[in-house]
C-alpha cells in the first residue's frame, strides 16, 4: 500500500508541475549561412522585417531610419543613452528608446522592449532586452528555432 500511495504523489506531483509549465511558442529560425540565425519579425508602427537573433546582445537594436518612423508615428520614447560596447570592441553612446512592441513569427507578442539605435540602416537585432520577457527561451539549432516561454499572442 505504501508504494501504492508514493507513486500517487509523484504523479500528482508530475501532473501539477505540467499543467504549471508555461506554454512553449516554436518560432522558425532562418540560417544566413554565416553561423547567424534570423527570425521574421513585426515591429508595432514599422512592419515587417527579419530580426538577428543575438543573444549576446544585452539590447534589442533598430537603425535610426527605423527608429525615424516610429517617431513619426508616436510609437517610440527616448529613454536614456548608453554606453555600449560593440562588437569590434569599440565604445560608443548611443539611444535607448521605447518602443510598443515586436511580433515574433506572428505567433509572440512582446510589449514594451527598449532598443538600442544604431547609426543609419542598422540590421535589427533581437537581443535580450527583448528575450527576457519570454524567458526561459531556448536557442535550438537542429532544427534551427527559437522556443520561447509567456508569449502573448501573435496579435499586433
Amino acid at each position: 500500500m505504501k508504494g501504492f500511495a508514493m507513486r500517487a504523489v509523484l504523479i500528482l506531483l508530475v501532473s501539477t508541475f505540467a499543467l504549471a509549465a508555461p506554454p512553449v511558442t516554436r518560432i522558425p529560425m532562418h540560417s544566413a549561412g554565416t553561423a547567424t540565425y534570423y527570425i521574421q519579425g513585426k515591429i508595432e508602427g514599422y512592419g515587417e522585417m527579419k530580426l538577428l537573433v543575438d543573444t549576446g546582445s544585452g539590447y534589442s537594436a533598430i537603425g535610426e531610419d527605423t527608429l525615424d518612423v516610429l517617431r513619426g508615428k508616436g510609437a517610440a520614447t527616448y529613454l536614456r543613452e548608453l554606453n555600449g560596447i560593440m562588437a569590434d570592441g569599440s565604445l560608443r553612446v548611443v539611444p535607448v528608446y521605447l518602443i510598443a512592441g515586436i511580433n515574433l513569427g506572428g505567433k509572440c507578442m512582446i510589449r514594451g522592449v527598449e532598443v538600442a539605435v544604431f547609426p543609419d540602416n542598422t540590421r535589427p537585432i533581437l537581443g535580450l532586452s527583448a528575450l527576457k520577457k519570454v524567458a526561459p527561451f531556448v536557442f535550438s539549432l537542429d532544427p534551427p528555432n527559437l522556443l520561447l516561454s509567456r508569449c502573448k499572442g501573435g496579435a499586433a
